[in-house]
């Protein structure tokens, strides 16, 4: 199913970043250039004891000075186990086991519902936050994926002022009901299978 516009009323662009080991400062300046107006924590744990920075409260305080909302979900947050009730086919594309267990956790109701709170946030100008510094090493590239299946517009907030577009994972497959999938074969009019090309 090809990625389409199902969003019926005006939507701001969503914007991923992370915090990694900036000083709050840093990490203030690296929001500006999208014109941030709320950071989506989208952490498992809110709290950091290499960068008490970016413990919620202290980091919910330093946006608040910065005119920057701030939101935890916690239902999006990554570090997920192993499904029992997902095929291992389903997302087998994803060879690196995080990922394939988030691609699996992001078919449960729970993370539908903290998906739904994020679109609730759309008007915001928000970013997506999680601590690792790079999108393609987090799972907040999965959440960007059900924000593109949506039409969302997503882009990726990088170190001294780059935004990069982001783009649908290779492989990614839009279901029916909204839901994405990374089969780890695909079948092509039941009579070719490719491997989905997913990174590591």
């Amino acid at each position: 199913m090809p990625m389409q516009n199902t969003i019926d009323r005006p939507s701001a662009p969503f914007f991923t970043v992370g915090h990694s080991n900036h000083s709050i400062e840093e990490f203030i300046d690296i929001l500006r250039p999208g014109k941030i107006a709320m950071v989506v924590d989208v952490r498992r744990l809110p709290g950091s004891n290499a960068c008490p920075q970016f413990n919620s409260d202290n980091l919910a305080r330093s946006l608040a000075e910065a005119q920057i909302a701030y939101q935890f979900v916690a239902s999006l947050g990554g570090r997920r186990g192993k499904a029992t009730d997902v095929s291992p086919e389903t997302n087998g594309a994803w060879r690196n086991r995080s990922f394939h267990n988030y691609a699996d956790y992001a078919l449960s109701e729970e993370f539908q519902a903290g998906f739904d709170h994020l679109l609730e946030f759309r008007s915001h100008r928000c970013a997506i936050m999680c601590s690792e510094g790079v999108w393609w090493r987090c799972h907040r590239r999965i959440i960007a994926d059900y924000l593109l299946a949506r039409g969302e517009e997503v882009f990726h907030l990088m170190d001294k002022g780059r935004i990069e577009r982001a783009m649908p994972t290779s492989g990614a497959v839009i279901q029916e009901n909204g839901s994405v999938i990374y089969p780890a074969v695909l079948a092509d009019e039941g009579t070719v299978r490719r491997r989905a090309k997913i990174p590591r």
